[in-house]
């Protein structure tokens, strides 16, 4: 496996690549790599010739300070599990090399990045939109790969390629999960063993939701009762919402010719954990 610490140094060698007719699949993350990681990484490597994926935990999308400071960095670690997965390339740069002499950009996001996240997170989708355009210029892939755990986050990128005309193809892979349910999190590694088995409550909390849902059953009153399947744990959930997968737009009621999701944020002790269902 190459890696690169510096862009110059990435374009030189994806350059000759590219040359040789191959192409180029991206994988941008910010370590602490499981699972769902490397399902990525297989599903590039499956469709491409050669796969990068970036480890940068980026500043500019943490809303808080603390979560910055506590966020897990185990370099080395993820390191030998993408040489076993066979990726080609690791891009390491620091904030230095990817924000120096850069401006913002400011695409039209259509309001995807004021809710949910947006709401609760204060410039968290300003930071993710800036870093992902930065890395893709930096790599310039033929296919970006993302995981839909973090739903909203590819819904967004997804605009901005658009809106930026960058020459890419947004391939959104489906959310790994633990067997017990609990969506896969690089957040997961500062939950206790404890904490880690008693928050798949918040995957089983979703699937009674949609099936209610589904059955038509009044969505506020669903919704309440979601909430409360939660009041047993020692967690606080921020929103449950139901809404159209597309605009992300609340939903008031259920039709099945139009995609819905749940979405939620959970506050599991002091980690705070996403997680959504399509339906």
């Amino acid at each position: 496996m190459h890696i690169f610490t510096k862009k110059a140094g990435l374009k030189a060698y994806l350059d000759k690549e590219r040359k040789k007719g191959k192409s180029i699949g991206f994988v941008p993350t910010m370590g602490a790599l499981h699972e769902g990681h490397l399902s990525l990484i297989i599903g590039s490597r499956k469709d491409c010739d050669v796969t990068v994926c970036s480890i940068f935990v980026n500043p500019t999308q943490f809303n808080n300070a603390d979560d910055f400071r506590k966020y897990p960095r185990v370099v080395e670690a993820d390191r030998d599990l993408l040489e076993k997965a066979s990726c080609d390339v690791l891009f390491l740069p620091d904030v230095e090399e990817m924000y120096a002499g850069t401006k913002p950009i400011r695409p039209d996001l259509d309001g995807l990045d004021t809710r949910l996240e947006g709401e609760f997170r204060p410039g968290h989708f300003d930071g993710v939109v800036q870093i992902v355009y930065l890395l893709l210029k930096a790599v310039k892939p033929d296919r970006l790969y993302m995981g839909l755990k973090d739903y909203q986050q590819q819904l967004i990128v997804g605009r901005m390629i658009r809106e930026m005309k960058l020459p890419v193809t947004l391939v959104a892979e489906p959310t790994m999960r633990e067997k017990n349910g609990l969506a896969m999190s690089s957040r997961n590694m500062r939950l206790t063993p404890v904490q880690r088995e008693e928050a798949a409550a918040i995957y089983a909390m979703l699937t009674h939701a949609a099936q209610s849902i589904k059955e038509g059953l009044d969505i506020p009153e669903v919704l309440q009762k979601a909430e409360s399947e939660l009041a047993d744990f020692d967690c606080k959930p921020e929103y449950i919402v139901l809404c159209d997968a597309e605009t992300l737009l609340p939903l008031e009621r259920y039709d099945p010719d139009r995609k819905a999701i749940l979405l939620t944020a959970v506050w599991w002790g002091d980690v705070r954990l996403i997680d959504n269902l399509v339906f």
